[in-house]
Parts: C-alpha cells; sequence; structure tokens
C-alpha cells in the first residue's frame, strides 16, 4: 500500500469519526435519548446507540408501511384513491375529521382510516403477514385496532432498516403494483437530486422516523428511534435531516 493511500484511508477514517461525533452531539443538543441507523444497501453503516438499536418498541404508525400492502393484498381496498367514508366523529386531530384514502391518510396518520382496514383484515390475516414479512416479533395484541400503539407487537430500529430494504428492492412478498402503491405515497420531498420517502411513528412516548433517500448514485435508509413528549416530536425528523447533511448525504 503505497503513502499516498494510507494517507487517503487515514483521512476518511478521521472524517467519520468526526461525523459520528457530530451526530452524537445532535442528540446531546436536543436533550433527547435515542437510536440512529443510516444505512445504504450493503456498504456503509452508521449506527448510534448500538443498544438501543437492537431493542424492540411498539411501532406506531410506521406500521402503517406494512399495514398498507397489508390492506390491498387482502383487497380489503383497491387502492390509493379509494374512499374511506368519515364516521362523523370530531377526533382531536382536525386532518382526521373528513373522508380519507390512502394516499391522504398515510401521511397524516390516521388513526380511525388504518383501524377500520384492521377490521377488515381481521387478526388470523395479521399473525399470517406478520410471519410473512418476519416483522418484528410478529405479534398483534388482545385489541385488533389498536395493536401496533398499545398491544404486542414490537421491532427495533435494525428491523426496521432491512423491512425497508427489502421494500426497496421489492422483495416483499406482495404484489409489484401494491408495492409501487406504497412507495408513492411514502414521498415526502421530491427534486432533481433527490427523492425522500419517509413514515414518521410516535406512541406511548416512543417516537419513530423511517424511510429512505435516494440519490443519483446512492440509496441511504434511516431509521431513528427515540424516547419523546409530544413537545418533542420535531425532532423526529430534525435529527434524522441533520445527520443525513452531516454525512454529505444530501
Amino acid at each position: 500500500m503505497n503513502y499516498m493511500k494510507i494517507v487517503m484511508i487515514v483521512s476518511m477514517l478521521i472524517t467519520s469519526i468526526i461525523a459520528d461525533t457530530q451526530i452524537e452531539n445532535i442528540f446531546k443538543k436536543s436533550g433527547i435519548n435515542g437510536s440512529l441507523v443510516i444505512s445504504t444497501i450493503n456498504e456503509e453503516e452508521y449506527i448510534y446507540n448500538k443498544t438501543r438499536a437492537n431493542t424492540r418498541y411498539l411501532p406506531g404508525s410506521t406500521f402503517k408501511i406494512p399495514n398498507t400492502l397489508i390492506a390491498l393484498q387482502e383487497n380489503v381496498i383497491n387502492d390509493q384513491y379509494e374512499t374511506l367514508k368519515w364516521d362523523g366523529k370530531i377526533r382531536s386531530y382536525e386532518p382526521w375529521n373528513k373522508d380519507q384514502n390512502l394516499k391522504s391518510a398515510f401521511p397524516i396518520s390516521c388513526v380511525w382510516c388504518y383501524q377500520e382496514l384492521a377490521k377488515r383484515i381481521g387478526n388470523d390475516k395479521y399473525l399470517q403477514h406478520l410471519k410473512n414479512l418476519n416483522y418484528g416479533n410478529k405479534k398483534t395484541g388482545p385489541d385488533l385496532t389498536t395493536f401496533w400503539l398499545s398491544g404486542d407487537i414490537r421491532i427495533s430500529v435494525n428491523e426496521q432498516i432491512k423491512f425497508l430494504k427489502k421494500l426497496y428492492k421489492s422483495e416483499l412478498p406482495y404484489k409489484k403494483e401494491y408495492i409501487n402503491i406504497l412507495k408513492e405515497i411514502m414521498i415526502v420531498e421530491k427534486t432533481d437530486e433527490y427523492t425522500i420517502r419517509v413514515k414518521t411513528g410516535w406512541t406511548q412516548d416512543i417516537g419513530w422516523y423511517v424511510g429512505y433517500i435516494e440519490t443519483k448514485n446512492k440509496v441511504w435508509f434511516f431509521a431513528l428511534n427515540a424516547d419523546i413528549q409530544w413537545e418533542q416530536l420535531k425532532y423526529r425528523k430534525q435529527i434524522v435531516m441533520e445527520a443525513l447533511k452531516i454525512k454529505n448525504i444530501f
């Protein structure tokens, strides 16, 4: 190995260490206890708080990612445009109080919408799908309509990353058209330089921000899990976006 190559490798290591320290400082500055994984398909990987990254938590609304596929596969809803009729009950989050479809319900985490779909799907089918997906601990819970919010299902940050990679590669056991619908409704930002797909989650003071960013040259997957109160929800996205910028991903 020649001198210039050694210098280059050392320089890259120093840059990586500095970046990792900067990401750690984001958590400290925000006062947030959590874990973050950033990974490419099979190359680079960054993990903050490895112990927590392997610990399973309730998925909250990040479960709407597989839940959307399950609902489509079970034909309890036809596509992203079919109407879910509002029952007229006033709920605390105003955007929920109207008719919805998957395209509108997914980004606003419309709980009643997916509860309605859950009733149509049934517990036995959920258990089979969770097994087929190898999703977390593959459990549901005593209440079919809230198991992802307060039931027995649990998933870790690292497992979220593995699931997202299978989704990106269309390697999940679902029709390609359904996977494409899901990928479409996950988009939160699209430019000439990159496309970001995301799902947020929050339940029992556990927050999530999971997804992936496609650039011209690479795809990066990310999953954040943290102890977060209602007034701290903004930090889910903020921490991930700052970390991606520190890593010069976009």
